[in-house]
């Protein structure tokens, strides 16, 4: 079982911005944040609850188990 995100999906239908401009938003560089869209890595749960707070969203509608 591994952990799914929507961050690009956020990133395109709610925010508009390309890759390094949502990683900037969210408080991240583009390495991580390459790495967590595509699903290689993830955030700590401290930062993944500060990305979803900065979302206006849960943590669950973010990242999912697959």
């Amino acid at each position: 079982m591994s952990i799914g995100n929507k961050l690009k999906e956020i990133r395109m239908k709610d925010h508009l911005m390309s890759p390094g401009e949502f990683a900037k938003y969210i408080g991240t560089d583009i390495k991580n944040y390459s790495n967590w869209e595509n699903g290689r890595s993830r955030p700590k749960l401290e930062v993944a609850l500060e990305i979803a707070k900065k979302l206006n969203k849960s943590v669950e509608e973010i990242w999912f188990l697959e």
